[in-house]
């Protein structure tokens, strides 16, 4: 067997190899011969097949599994010799004119074949224990108990009907009956009897609460509205159309007393244990903040120890990835690239250099955890997919079936778990020091939000 490196361009390589046919003949002849045993013929009696006629019965497809067995074996082999680690599926060239084939599978000619690959470049791992990060922490603060409390007394404030003859205001809720159409035709899920409308609450059609403003209960007002572009029901996305709206009712928010009347309306025995809950929710809600905060801020810190060439065809499938997703949403949303105040050839440089960013801290992040034998176990999946069933109530067999049937959902579960586990081995390692922030400050969107692995 010869091989020849024809091309070593950085992360590419490419190899000619050719395989005699005598070798390819010996490892066929191998096969037939183990397959004496254990094929039937007419005429033969169990083990006493000739290899000449297993030939001419078996010998092409034989022939063809032991070609597709050599290049497998041969391809490994180089890679390993050489310490390659594969970016991407090899890619295999074979002759492809029919005499070629014929005289490879008849065994009148070499194997000649060429395989291209794309490799990971040896990657160097930093000293965690020289890293120094930042953990931004925020305290629960009366204030945000306060705030958090008067957030929940306006969820569950109360409404009282306004005098007869009284105009809607904006934030009264209104009682409504509506049928709406397109171009004068009803359409599916465009009518509704006493449905509850709080003017303000931005919950129905953009336009629609607005146009109820200064309605009167027992008048009837035609809204004229379009449906978002990226509304979920696509045969109404875009779509103009005209509600005929009654108003029923019309009641005025009324202001809600906190007190331990109020906290035993919601099932808590006084105000200060209400209080004591939206505490340890904020606290929790801090913490889920702060460790988002404090991994992106360490993925920054490996970004910076670990620049080397990412292999481009995994930038460039990152990338198409991003990129689909983005201009889908732009489309639905029916923004172009000016609206965001930037161009398609500004925005094509900005998301390449996220997606060399992801691959890079990907395969940091993969090599941390092979190097320090971090794995994720059969358990941590199944929590995950429990709790992933439980924010589904009344289909948690549905979920459930969906992951133990799904392979790549399953691998999808496993990979931030995976990552998350490195993260912590990483922090274990690293200088990490805590930084008192205001809630705003913990709260404040990062530029490096958007090029997080």
């Amino acid at each position: 067997m010869q091989v020849t490196e024809t091309v070593a361009d950085g992360l590419k390589h490419e190899f000619q190899i050719s395989v005699p046919a005598s070798d390819l003949d010996a490892k066929a002849d191998a096969k037939l011969v183990d397959l004496k045993d254990k094929v039937r013929l007419n005429g033969f009696r169990p083990g006493k097949v000739p290899v000449s006629h297993l030939k001419k019965v078996y010998g092409r497809s034989v022939m063809a599994e032991t070609v597709e067995q050599t290049i497998r074996d041969t391809n490994s082999r180089i890679f390993t010799e050489r310490g390659f680690r594969l970016a991407t599926e090899p890619k295999v060239t074979m002759p492809t004119e029919e005499k070629a084939v014929e005289d490879i599978l008849t065994g009148k000619s070499d194997l000649n074949y060429t395989v291209s690959i794309e490799v990971v470049p040896p990657i160097q791992l930093a000293d965690f224990k020289s890293f120094t990060v930042e953990k931004p922490v925020a305290e629960v603060t009366d204030a945000d108990v306060d705030d958090a409390i008067k957030r929940i007394a306006d969820q569950n404030r109360a409404y009282e009907a306004r005098a007869e003859g009284a105009k809607a205001e904006s934030g009264d809720r209104v009682t409504i009956t509506f049928k709406g159409t397109i171009n004068g035709v009803p359409f599916d899920g465009g009518a509704g009897e006493n449905i509850q409308v709080t003017i303000g609450s931005n919950s129905f059609i953009p336009g629609f609460e607005d146009q109820l403003i200064g309605i009167a209960a027992g008048e009837t007002r035609n809204l004229k509205v379009s449906f978002p572009k990226n509304y979920a029901n696509d045969t109404l996305a875009g779509q103009p159309a005209e509600f005929e709206t009654t108003a029923t009712l019309i009641e005025a928010p009324q202001e809600t007393v906190i007190n331990d009347e109020f906290a035993q309306t919601l099932g808590l025995e006084s105000l200060d244990k209400l209080k004591e809950a939206a505490r340890q929710r904020l606290s929790s809600e801090f913490a889920v903040a702060t460790r988002q905060k404090l991994k992106r801020l360490l993925l920054d810190r490996l970004d910076e120890a670990h620049r080397f060439e990412a292999p481009p065809s995994l930038v460039a499938e990152e990338f198409k990835l991003m990129w689909d997703s983005i201009k889908a949403e732009m489309e639905s949303g029916g923004k172009t690239f000016a609206d965001e105040d930037t161009t398609e050839e500004a925005a094509r440089e900005e998301y390449g250099k996220i997606a060399d960013r992801r691959v890079r801290l990907g395969l940091v992040l993969s090599e941390i955890g092979e190097k320090n034998k971090i794995t994720v176990t059969d358990d941590e999946v199944s929590r995950a997919v429990i709790e992933r069933a439980r924010q589904m109530p009344g289909r948690e067999k549905e979920v459930w079936d969906y992951y133990r049937n799904n392979a790549h959902a399953l691998a999808q579960l496993r990979a931030p778990i995976y990552e998350d586990k490195v993260v912590d081995f990483i922090l274990e390692l690293a200088n990490v020091t805590e930084k008192k922030v205001t809630r705003e400050e913990l709260y404040r969107d990062d530029d490096t939000e958007k090029t997080a692995a």
